[in-house]
């Protein structure tokens, strides 16, 4: 493979898809949701694949160490993930539960059942093959269970409420980095079927047959790509991989138009915080962090997952003070900010369109409805 000229560490594409098929409700000029569900990746995942044969585990110290009674429950986070923030933030909230749980947990309960669960796979992608580099539970797949949750749903509430429900959910689905990341790079398969335009346009088709309603697309600095492609000198990050997430970004947001045109009636709105991270990584002092060039566990430039353990040394002595909390993933701090930020401008989107804002939604979810 030929080596990427580097520029520090990446600046990969996360698609988040935030979603519902029926109009917002709000009280009290506040936005309530009755449900929340997270697809696909490990930004989202609460910890569905502590039940399933891979190496993409968070089950373990030091990983939440800062959550909730410093438990251990799979999340790739010193604490806590973006949806536990979205319940509540410094200016609003989704009125939705703090802990989002795991859809595979076999102690889920009915009430969990009632107000959302996550089908997200840590390790997942829009590419198949990007799951199968950890057995992780693939797109298709995490479908496939969703399509299972409904048909619990409406034996326990019937098939009326079990629709309401849903259809006024938000579907949040965060995908793409590990694709553009982690299989594209390093794998021969995709390589030698397509060049790198030809494959943005394969994962967008794939995220377009998952689109109906609103897209927001969000790019993020992780310092993993960093050491594996090397350094220099262009503010941190990898020039040929940033060029590929801004031309993929370019063509989402296309993509979302040619969507618009084709749903009337249907409000659009692309949102992309990459500047803002992009900022946190360059100006961290600017948001209240020290450390930005590295994660917490251990070197902070390879430990994830299985090699960030309990026998590794945390070289942060204040989390809540450095971006990221293992070389892939930022910690509860930063995702605090990034959650108040969304929350922020949707909020605002909700009231602004009369109650009656149309987030993101897969075709394949609502036509499961």
């Amino acid at each position: 493979m030929r080596r990427l000229n580097s520029v520090g560490c990446i600046c990969p594409v996360l698609c988040i898809l935030l979603s519902i098929c029926a109009g917002i409700e709000t009280i009290n000029g506040k936005v309530k949701i009755p449900a929340f569900f997270t697809f696909v990746d490990s930004i989202v995942d609460p910890g569905n694949n502590n039940f399933i044969p891979t190496i993409a585990k968070a089950n373990h110290a030091p990983y939440g160490q800062d959550f909730m009674g410093h438990e251990q429950n799979g999340r790739f986070s010193n604490g806590k993930l973006p949806t536990n923030f979205m319940h509540f933030s410094q200016t609003s909230g989704l009125g939705v539960k703090e802990k989002i749980p795991p859809f595979l947990d076999p102690n889920l309960n009915s009430h969990e059942l009632l107000t959302g669960v996550s089908f997200a796979s840590a390790g997942s992608g829009f590419d198949n093959l990007t799951s199968a580099l950890f057995n992780s539970i693939p797109m298709w797949k995490q479908v496939e269970l969703f399509k299972t949750y409904k048909a619990r749903l409406e034996n326990l509430v019937g098939k009326e409420n079990s629709s309401n429900i849903i259809g006024e959910a938000i579907f949040l689905v965060v995908a793409g980095t590990n694709d553009f990341l982690l299989n594209y790079p390093f794998l021969p398969i995709r390589r030698t079927q397509f060049i790198v335009q030809q494959y943005q346009e394969f994962v967008l088709e794939i995220c377009s047959s998952f689109i109906q309603v609103k897209q927001i697309s969000l790019r993020w600095i992780i310092p993993v790509e960093k050491t594996l492609h090397g350094e220099s000198k262009l503010n941190g990050c990898i020039e040929a991989i940033n060029n590929i997430s801004s031309s993929y970004n370019k063509k989402l947001k296309e993509t979302l138009q040619e969507l618009e045109a084709r749903l009337p009636g249907i409000k659009l709105e692309y949102a992309d915080i990459y500047e803002n991270l992009l900022d946190m990584k360059k100006n961290p002092f600017l948001y209240g962090f020290e450390i930005s060039d590295r994660g917490c566990c251990g070197t902070g430039l390879l430990e994830v997952g299985p090699l960030c353990h309990v026998k590794t040394l945390i070289t942060c002595s204040n989390t809540s003070k450095s971006v990221f909390w293992d070389s892939a993933h930022p910690t509860q701090a930063t995702y605090q900010i990034i959650a108040d930020k969304l929350l922020r401008q949707y909020s605002k989107a909700a009231l602004r369109n009369n109650q009656n804002i149309y987030f993101q939604s897969a075709i394949n979810l609502c036509a499961i409805v």
